[in-house]
């Protein structure tokens, strides 16, 4: 998970804390503060413990990954799901008939 890491830097700065009293608070090693604190990089359960230990919410940390206009893909419809559903189509049109000429 991303996370923005000059913010955790700052909050552990800000309580005068060395990273391994943030490692031992959290319940991580020190090379996991360390690793979150250059990189942004984070296990769901590393945020968990960050956001508990400085009593922040989640959404205050986490970052949303930047998509560049060529990394996105164009949706293109399969022919096996037009396949299906013409079949389908057919079998209600065809379902429709068969209750109608069994009501006469």
């Amino acid at each position: 998970m991303e996370i923005n890491n000059q913010i955790i830097k700052q909050l552990r700065i800000d309580r005068n804390w060395t990273q391994q009293h943030l490692a031992d608070a959290c319940d991580i090693s020190l090379r996991t503060v360390q690793r979150i604190e250059k990189f942004g990089n984070a296990s769901t359960e590393s945020v968990m413990s960050l956001c508990a230990v400085f009593e922040i919410n989640k959404q205050d940390i986490c970052t949303v990954p930047k998509v560049k206009p060529q990394q996105l893909e164009t949706v293109t419809v399969k022919s096996y799901f037009l396949l299906m559903l013409v079949a389908l189509s057919i079998g209600v049109v065809l379902g429709a008939f068969i209750t109608y000429f069994l009501m006469l």
